[in-house]
């Protein structure tokens, strides 16, 4: 199994997120949720225009840091992400990288698997309507496993072939709002979970809504954003 280890440049392991290269780069989509009415979206699209999808066609610039927090060891990386052009500029405290998603070199590719990963925390929400070749279940009125608050779930399983994590599995929890509460990670597709986190902190910057922090059920893992921006 292809698993993602996000540790380029970084001393800690978390989940890995499913390559969608082509999707994202490509996700300026025209439609508006005026054009498109609810009643005739997919619970996926329905949580990916709740956290603001149908203004992600006029982000210039998006600027982020990825923050990892296990008990008092603290890693993070920045990126600056020009969706349009496919610019990017990833730093630590190692190295700064300029690079163009739409023409990679194997050192690229490699500081390009982290970025999936940090993006995918940060936008898994539109990821739903950007990806390809997953298969989704649904089922209502489910305990959550942190909260225990009584909340649907979204499953959705890639395929077993292509991008950094084929045929892992994800578990959103959402409210009747269609926002997202927590999620479980699962490895190939297993059926116990790889990780769970709460999506907690949403916030709106300029119409795009983040959840800028994830806790694991004992508090001692934390993964959030700083530094955010969106232009």
């Amino acid at each position: 199994m292809k698993n993602l280890i996000c540790c380029l440049c970084l001393s800690f392991i978390i989940l890995s997120c499913k390559n969608n290269q082509k999707s994202s780069e490509s996700s300026g989509t025209e439609t508006t949720s005026e054009e498109i009415s609810t009643e005739s979206m997919s619970t996926a699209e329905r949580i990916a225009y709740e956290n603001g999808y149908e203004n992600w066609k006029n982000v210039e610039e998006i600027q982020f840091t990825f923050n990892v927090d296990r008990g008092e060891k603290h890693s993070e990386r920045s990126w600056i992400w020009k969706p349009k052009t496919s610019e990017m500029v990833m730093m630590n405290k190692q190295d700064t990288v300029n690079y163009n998603r739409k023409q990679m070199d194997s050192i690229s590719k490699k500081t390009d698997a982290a970025f999936i990963n940090d993006q995918y925390w940060l936008l898994a929400p539109f990821n739903l309507a950007w990806g390809k070749g997953m298969e989704f279940s649904e089922k209502e009125n489910v305990t959550a496993p942190i909260s225990n608050e009584k909340l649907n779930i979204l499953t959705i399983t890639y395929g077993n072939v292509g991008g950094y994590t084929p045929g892992d599995a994800y578990d959103f929890y959402y409210n009747n709002d269609y926002k997202i509460k927590e999620w479980n990670y699962r490895q190939g597709n297993d059926s116990l979970p790889t990780m769970t986190t709460t999506w907690e902190d949403y916030k709106d910057f300029n119409g795009i809504k983040l959840a800028t922090m994830h806790k694991d059920s004992t508090g001692s893992f934390k993964l959030y954003f700083t530094n955010i921006s969106v232009k």
